[in-house]
């Protein structure tokens, strides 16, 4: 009998979703030092780059990702047969210190894969103690 293995064609897809993957893939965060930088590479599968803000707030840098996902099958006669919704959201904080300024940061998207470039800041010099001879 056909009709049940059909039936079962509508939800094929459907536990595919994001909704069913475990949330914490999202953002995965790879950090690699440079002489002079820090590089992150932060995977957003599914996120386009109009979903993406990134901001320097407080010695923080602040990573955050919304997506929408509004989705109706019909079938020949224009009948709805499947209607979905998706809103997802994730952010990710850093602190980067208070020496890096928003102009110091550069940041590109491709292919749902973020890459965020960042000076190392200067390190401060440890002031050496003094001591005052006792005499």
């Amino acid at each position: 009998m056909r009709l049940l293995p059909r039936m079962n064609d509508v939800f094929d897809d459907f536990f595919d979703d994001r909704f069913f993957a475990p949330s914490t893939n999202a953002m995965r965060t790879d950090i690699a030092e440079k002489d002079n930088s820090y590089v992150l590479n932060m995977e957003l599968p599914g996120f386009n780059k109009e979903d993406v803000k990134v901001s320097l707030k407080d010695g923080y840098l602040n990573v955050s990702a919304v997506h929408q996902d509004d989705r109706e099958e019909k079938d020949k006669k224009g009948h709805m047969i499947r209607s979905e919704r998706y809103h997802g959201t994730c952010s990710r904080s850093f602190y980067v210190g208070d020496g890096i300024k928003e102009s110091d940061i550069n940041a590109k998207f491709d292919n749902g894969e973020l890459i965020i470039t960042l000076p190392k800041a200067d390190e401060k010099a440890v002031e050496e103690k003094h001591f005052i001879p006792i005499g």
